[in-house]
């Protein structure tokens, strides 16, 4: 099974540390088996069929994962919709929370607290539910209504007032008696369940697409998106990588101000309302690791204006695609993706992330 470890100053964590406890850095993880397709379990309908290849025992699951990849329009696979919203709470996030639940409860813990704009929160909530655990859900006072709902009805919802990163401080002064801080940003746990979904892609395709496009706020899907096919080329599956852009809206843009500059990690940006929840992130955890991910394969990021992309909404709802406003933005961005990519070969995927029903127009 996988262990925790610092890249930053290796000095060994515990196993329920979401960072370095001497340091402050990210940890990550290592002895992850490698990509296994001769152990994939064809009989499981979920990410839990690439079991052998995740380096975490399956204990919590609502059975995320082989959601539907759909031509955006009918007859054309050129450009192809990932419906990561069809998860079960209605978000990728799922994935994500499948592989860290599990690995805590491998470990005991009976009580988490997460902090959350709204999907992670309610994913968390209703996966802790399922699984036995106690949840306490850290939003903001702004968060959208239709997934403060959804935290409330299976875990303890606690509003905070105020600048985000109050929600935060009160998320962490939460987390003691036993009580683990279950986050997406931070733990490495949660980014192997995202692993998942380039190996869906590989599979539903038949090899890797060109280039894959998603929304970015920590980064961590992108970030999950990209190890899961270095795992699928290191273990000579494909021959080569897919580009990989990152989408963000104008009020918050970390990830393309450092792209556009050429820095190694994003400089803090103070957040603006915008329709995009779910990317309102100013200061990403992961945010050198995203960019590198990103220039490997020589992808980039764009920003969109709000009018872009509620309109770009509008139309994947006109395509039987109902979304939330963040997923739009890969549609959004579509043109400029296009021509960067110039004429690469294969498909392009957008990944819709979020279900409309938590943020009706």
């Amino acid at each position: 099974m996988s262990v925790l470890y610092c890249p930053a100053c290796d000095t060994p964590p515990d196993p329920l540390d979401w960072r370095c406890h001497a340091c402050g850095a990210p940890l990550e993880l290592r002895d992850q088996p490698p990509f296994a397709p001769g152990a994939i379990h064809a009989e499981r309908w979920s990410m839990w069929r690439y079991a052998a290849s995740l380096g975490v025992e399956q204990r919590v699951t609502l059975g995320a994962g082989m959601t539907a990849l759909v031509p955006l329009h009918p007859g054309d696979e050129s450009v192809w919709v990932k419906c990561e919203y069809l998860n079960p709470t209605g978000s990728y996030k799922d994935r994500g929370t499948e592989t860290l639940l599990s690995y805590l409860a491998s470990r005991g813990v009976t009580s988490v607290v997460e902090e959350s704009s709204g999907n992670a929160g309610a994913s968390m909530a209703q996966y802790a539910a399922h699984g036995g655990l106690r949840a306490r859900i850290f939003v903001p006072e702004n968060a959208p209504p239709g997934k403060t709902r959804a935290i409330a009805a299976a875990a303890e919802l606690v509003v905070v007032p105020g600048p985000r990163h109050y929600v935060n401080d009160a998320c962490l002064a939460a987390a003691v008696d036993g009580t683990i801080y279950a986050s997406h940003g931070w733990n490495p746990y949660w980014i192997i369940g995202q692993q998942t979904l380039a190996w869906e892609l590989w599979e539903q395709l038949g090899a890797a697409p060109a280039a894959i496009v998603t929304p970015a706020g920590q980064g961590g899907l992108l970030l999950g998106i990209a190890r899961g096919f270095r795992a699928l080329h290191a273990a000579g599956i494909i021959d080569r990588l897919p580009r990989l852009y990152a989408v963000q809206p104008w009020a918050c843009d970390p990830f393309v101000r450092a792209i556009e500059s050429g820095a190694a990690e994003p400089e803090p940006v103070i957040a603006q309302r915008s329709a995009a929840d779910g990317t309102l992130v100013g200061s990403p955890v992961r945010g050198a690791q995203v960019l590198a991910a990103i220039r490997e394969v020589n992808g980039w990021a764009f920003s969109v204006a709000e009018d872009d992309l509620l309109n770009a909404r509008d139309r994947l709802a006109r395509r039987g695609f109902y979304v939330e406003p963040t997923s739009a933005m890969t549609l959004a961005a579509l043109p400029r993706v296009q021509q960067h990519l110039g004429g690469a070969d294969g498909p392009i995927v957008l990944i819709a992330t979020g279900n409309g029903l938590k943020a009706p127009s």
